[in-house]
Parts: C-alpha cells; structure tokens; sequence
C-alpha cells in the first residue's frame, strides 16, 4: 500500500513553489506597511489562512466604500496584530479564535484594555480528520487509537515506524494545543507532529487523495475541504473544561509537561477585534467594526471562492460586498 507522503523532497518543492505563487496572488493587495502611516489611513492585520484573509478583504471594502478612510492590509500572525492593536500601529484583526487565543484576549484586552472585541462571533469546530478511504483502510474510529503503534505505523511515510499528522501552521494558537492534546491521548509517542502552513498541508491531502493514501490531519468546520473530499472525524469524547488545563509556551517554558487536554475541543467562538484607539478616532468606523459578522456558511463559501475557484481575495471582496449590501447596511447602522 503507498503510504501518504509530507516528506518527499521532490513533491515539497513542488508544492512550495506553486503554493508560494498563490499565496503571492491571494494577498494581491496586501501591503507591507512603512513604518508611520497617515492619521486617516487605518490598517487590518492579514493572518495567514483563506477565511482569514477575506474577512480582511471585505472588511476593507466596506470601510473604504462607506468612510473618507485608507486602509491598508497588513500580513502579521496572530501575536504581531494584537501587538500592533495594542500600540495603535494596526487597528483590525479580522479573526480571532476563542478559545485558541484566550491568552492574546486576557493580555490585551482584559488586562491592558487597548485591544475591544466585537459583539457577535460565528462558530467553528475543530477536530482531527482522516479520509473516508484511510478510515476503511486503516479501520481506525477513535482519536485514541493513534496511541497504537501498530495503527499509526500505517501513516507512516518514511519507514521509521511512526506516522504523520498535520497538526496545524507553526503560529495558529491551535497547534501548541494539539501538541498537548497528542501527549494527553498518548499519540505523541507514536506519530511525528508535522507542522506548516495551510496551504501545503492541504495540497499534501489532495496528493493522498489522488495516490490512495493514507492521511490523518487537524482539520476544522466550517472549511471548504469538507465538499471537496469525503472526510471523516475521529471520535472524542465530548469536550469536558475539567479535563483541561492549558499553559501556552509564552507563559512558562514548561508548558507541554503541566498541560492536558484529554477531551475534544469546545466550540470555537471566532470574532472580530479593533484596537481600543479606534473609539475616539474614528468612532463610526469602530461602532461599524463591532457589528461586523459573519456566518459559518458564508466563512466556508469564501474558502472556496479563494482557494478551490481561486478568485483574487480583493475581487471577492468587492463582489461579497455588492452582493450582501443589506448585511454590510446593517453593520453601519
């Protein structure tokens, strides 16, 4: 049986190649920002995933089209734009994920009050996944069953016997969670946690899926890979918070050691921020901002249209803007 594989060089620079393409042409508009900007230039952050980036996007339609302000789009992980809010350099993070971020949320805005969320969130679930085919190959159910050498030896790619799984990019606050979680069921031992960008990591899904192979991957709903492949979610049970304690690496160097996670996830809640500035400089703008939402569905749609019909983020953005004039209204008002 051909086994998945992440780590073939030749496939990797591949992939890296054309997903670097991509990327350059989602984040078409996307600036990097000289060091001062004018008074009545605001900037949203970019994180580094589809829905992510759209949300920008449309965001900065909206505020250019009902405003007399610039904005700029600005790529930044998840901790640079909370840090950019915080000194007024940037002003928008267009998705943030609760609880993934918690401690980003009690830093800046519960602590320092520099950062404000808005009022209504959309919902997103988080898992891990395995094709239909690897589940009926494999036989595998449960998200424990991983803990099974001899189960997870059949994701393995490069014959050292343990398996491989996608566990997240290297800066989404969800990936040293899942570090956790694969210590608390015992998989840890069993499979290397493979960390990178979306991107590639779904471009390796796809290759699976075309070779036969096996594949077991971080995945979460709503995400346009659910139309594109038969997936299936491993069982957990369900999330218990007494069953959790999390302690990310910025707050002790010790983190994985005193951290479990022996339950699913709780549902993610994912809302837009703006830095605290905006309610006396622009307070229009920010009212606006505190409205801005979005649903599960119309998130899944926008990974679509970017990363499967690969519409350029910024034409999207116009087109979403027109065609859901009554939603963009009633954030204005």
């Amino acid at each position: 049986m051909k086994r998945a594989s992440f780590l073939l060089a030749g496939v990797a620079v591949l992939i890296a190649t054309l997903i670097g393409c991509e990327v350059a042409r989602v984040l078409d508009d996307t600036q990097q920002m000289p060091e001062q900007v004018q008074a009545d230039t605001l900037v949203v952050g970019v994180p580094n995933w589809p829905g992510a980036i759209a949300k920008a996007h449309i965001i900065k339609v909206a505020i250019e089209d009902n405003f007399e302000v610039e904005v700029k789009l600005q790529e930044g992980t998840n901790t640079e734009i909370f840090a950019g809010m915080d000194s007024g350099d940037m002003h928008v993070h267009p998705a943030v994920y609760l609880p993934n971020q918690d401690s980003l949320h009690q830093k800046y805005v519960t602590e320092a009050g520099t950062v404000l969320q808005g009022t209504t969130p959309h919902v997103l679930e988080q898992f891990i996944c395995v094709t239909k085919a690897s589940a009926q190959r494999t036989g595998i159910v449960k998200l424990s069953d991983l803990a099974n050498p001899q189960l997870a030896a059949q994701f393995d790619s490069d014959g050292d016997g343990k398996g491989e799984m996608w566990i997240g990019a290297t800066d989404w606050a969800s990936t040293p969670i899942e570090k956790i979680r694969a210590k608390s069921y015992g998989y840890a031992q069993t499979m290397h946690l493979k960390e990178m960008d979306e991107a590639l990591a779904l471009a390796a899904l796809d290759d699976a899926v075309r070779n036969n192979q096996n594949i077991v991957f971080f995945c979460y709903n709503p995400h346009y890979v659910f139309v594109r492949h038969e997936l299936v979610v491993l069982e957990e049970q369900p999330h218990d918070a007494s069953q959790w304690h999390i302690v990310m690496p910025p707050d002790d160097p010790n983190w994985l050691e005193t951290s479990e996670a022996h339950t699913a996830w709780a549902h993610v809640r994912v809302y837009v921020y703006h830095a605290a500035v905006l309610e006396q400089s622009h307070p229009e703008v920010a009212q606006m901002l505190q409205r801005v939402a979005f649903s599960g569905e119309e998130v899944s749609q926008m990974n679509y249209a970017i990363v499967v019909d690969k519409i350029p983020a910024a034409e999207f953005a116009k087109n979403w803007v027109l065609e859901h004039a009554a939603k963009v209204d009633a954030w204005l008002r």
